[in-house]
This record gives C-alpha cells, structure tokens and sequence, in this order.
C-alpha cells in the first residue's frame, strides 16, 4: 500500500488506541488529521457528540486535508454501574460519544468518500459489543451499536468502492481503566498495548482494494 499517498482522519487520537494510531499512519508517511475533546497532542479540539463541532471539524479537514482516504471512528468512553443506579447524564455521555458521534463523523465525511468511489471507514467497537457486561450495560450497549451500524453501512457503500472495518478489541491498556472503575478485575500485564491494535487496523486497511475484512476481533494472547 502507498501509505504517502493516504489521508487520514481520527477521531480520539489523543489517547489509547486513538494515539496509536495517529503515529503509526505518520511513520509510515501519511497525512492525518485527528481530534479530541480538548485538542490534545496536536489534534483539533472537537466534541463528536455536538453536531456543529462536527460540521466545523469536517469542513476544516476537507480544506486542508482533502478528501480523507482512511477514516477511523476511534472516540469513545466507559461509564460503569448498574442500570438501577445509573443516571440518565452517563447514558447520554456514553451513547452521544460511542454512537451518536460516530454517525455524526460519519455523515461528515462520507459524501466526499462516496464522490472518491475509494476509502476505508474503521469503526472502533468492542469485545463488550459481542457480550453483555454486568454492570457495563452503557459501555456494551454501545458497542453493540457500533457493529450494527458498521454492517448497515458496509452494505449501503461497498459498491460505491468504500469499505467498512468493524474491529472488536479485547482488553486494551488504555487510560479508560485510569479514568474508570471497570466492573470486573483489571489485569493490566495480560492486557494488549493500544499500538498491537493499531498494527491489526492497518493490516486490515491495506489488503487490496478487492478485498475487505469486514469485522473482526483482537484479544490478549494471555489475559
């Protein structure tokens, strides 16, 4: 693949996964744009869940940037408790950033995608988004979402030449376990580094224009 001629875009790419992969498309010589809620590493400050940042985002990236070739939905966050005790203020963050923020994204940049006839759209779902979760219901939720969107719209735009990648990770050594209290003990020298991620991403993106990996799932090889 000629990682150079590749234009990226990220969102999350602060942290986590989202950082992994905004260096690793940079070392290989592609232009990438990414944001974040507060802009952090370089990137443009953009809150997903809010569709005029959205909108803002876009149109500074296409102008700049160009048509993205390699567009990853990657923001995301975890909100745990039971579902009696949860509030509707933590349902709401998680929804609007998981869900509502990737079809925002989406909607954003797909158009220009779709006039291209060529692109991959990566959407970041979750071991969590095959299984339910006790005390997780939000977070799974969520992710069960993210697949189910990602199957709708791989059928929608695969003859329109873009390609949609569901990528489903397993436990990932991110900050979301610094930021959270998981509801299941954290064993974080069986967990995967967030660069193990983004090297399987990339792998996915550059098989051949003829091919897709449609979904797939990344676990600890020792959890």
């Amino acid at each position: 693949m000629d990682w150079i001629a590749q234009r990226a875009v990220v969102t999350g790419g602060s942290e986590g996964i989202g950082k992994a992969l905004v260096a690793a498309l940079t070392a290989r010589g592609a232009k990438v744009a990414h944001c974040s809620r507060r802009g952090g590493g370089g990137g443009i400050p953009c809150d997903v869940r809010d569709a005029a940042q959205v909108s803002a985002f876009a149109t500074r990236v296409l102008a700049e940037l160009g048509t993205p070739t390699i567009l990853v939905n990657n923001a995301g966050i975890a909100r745990w408790g039971a579902v009696a005790e949860m509030s509707i203020e933590d349902w709401d963050a998680v929804i609007g950033t998981n869900v509502t923020g990737m079809f925002l994204v989406t909607r954003a940049f797909l158009p220009a995608m779709l006039k291209a006839g060529a692109g991959t759209v990566v959407n970041i779902s979750s071991l969590s988004g095959r299984n339910g979760v006790a005390n997780g219901a939000a977070y799974s939720a969520s992710k069960h979402a993210v697949l189910g969107f990602s199957r709708s719209l791989m059928l929608e735009v695969r003859l329109q030449g873009v390609r949609v990648v569901a990528v489903c990770p397993g436990s990932v050594d991110t900050p979301m376990f610094d930021k959270d209290q998981a509801p299941f003990p954290v064993n974080r020298a069986g967990m995967m580094a967030p660069d193990d991620v983004a090297q399987a991403i990339l792998d996915a993106i550059a098989l051949p224009p003829r091919a897709m990996v449609s979904e797939f799932d990344i676990r600890p090889t020792s959890p």
